[in-house]
């Protein structure tokens, strides 16, 4: 069920980017991505179908689970600059790993060359159908009259569904208890079983269990709400406008990737994600696409890292 399903027409409209990229891709390409079913590994899946299509080079996904995705990452930084090894990397694995980790092995900035955003997707608080709350407030409340056992899972320590719980309990007092899983996957099957009462997800991994009646969404936590769940309110309409949570999913190469194959990879991304095609199949299957340019995305990452070391820092969150 976790598929994007987006017709088949995209690239046939690009030529060739002249220069020193010609040769590439000379040989299958690689795109490291998190545990299947999560948004990066939906993500990884879909570039890999269209750069097949493009370039009559196979691409192939390579989940790599564990750590909040910064296994992945970091094959990723110590892989070959030529573009035949990219990884979907994430808010997690870059922007609130640093202050997570204190031997975090690479260097979310310095390691990696940024391509494009790809998609964007709300955090949704979703809750098993046991919980007595249909509102954040009534949420809120509840698991402050629970005194700590009230347990939300996540998709790791570190991913935005970890930190958006931290961010939320640091803004509200809400009193949560995180309980870390080993991927996307995992951590929604806890919580549509009742091993959790709650969990923060993306919406492109609980669309589709909402959509079931097996999970109900309380709010996206975000200031206004998202295109793929409109029906869904924000934290900001009820009530909690600082609670604000983006997961955004990218494209990054090793460092000194040389910037022909960089720009290559970023004008198919963007040529990709601009058709109407995409962008309607994409909000079919709960994310919206966002890709951008190298320098622009490039600078979001930095923004990210810091916006989001302030929010580790004052949550108390543990480093391991």
């Amino acid at each position: 069920m976790y598929r994007f399903v987006i017709l088949g027409l995209v690239f046939a409209f690009s030529a060739p980017v002249s220069g020193a990229d010609q040769g590439y891709p000379s040989r299958p390409i690689r795109i490291i991505t998190g545990s299947p079913g999560s948004t990066s590994d939906l993500s990884a899946r879909f570039i890999a179908q269209k750069f097949n299509e493009r370039w009559g080079q196979p691409a192939v996904t390579d989940n790599r689970t564990g750590a909040g995705g910064t296994i992945g990452v970091d094959i990723t930084a110590k892989s070959a600059a030529d573009g035949h090894t990219l990884v979907i990397g994430h808010v997690g694995t870059h922007a609130t790993a640093p202050s997570l980790y204190k031997n975090l092995p690479y260097d979310p900035i310095r390691d990696f060359a940024p391509i494009s955003n790809l998609v964007n997707v709300a955090i949704a608080l979703v809750v098993h159908p046991s919980v007595p709350a249909t509102t954040l407030k009534d949420f809120i409340a509840y698991s402050q009259s629970k005194a700590g056992a009230v347990n939300y899972g996540s998709p790791g320590g570190g991913t935005s569904g970890d930190v958006t719980g931290q961010l939320v309990n640091l803004l509200t007092k809400a009193r949560l208890h995180h309980i870390p899983y080993k991927g996307a996957g995992p951590a929604l099957l806890g919580v549509v079983s009742g091993e959790t009462q709650a969990s923060f997800l993306s919406t492109a991994t609980a669309a589709p269990q909402i959509r079931a009646g097996k999970l109900r969404a309380i709010a996206v936590i975000r200031r206004t709400r998202f295109p793929a769940m409109p029906e869904v309110p924000s934290a900001a309409e009820s009530g909690y406008p600082d609670l604000d949570a983006n997961a955004w999913f990218g494209l990054f190469a090793p460092a000194k990737t040389p910037k022909a194959i960089v720009s290559k990879l970023n004008q198919e991304i963007v040529r990709v994600m601009a058709l109407t095609e995409t962008k309607e199949a994409l909000l079919k299957q709960g994310a919206e696409a966002a890709a951008n340019s190298p320098e622009e995305f490039a600078a979001y990452v930095k923004s990210e890292v810091v916006k989001w070391t302030r929010v580790v820092k004052e949550s108390g969150a543990a480093s391991n």
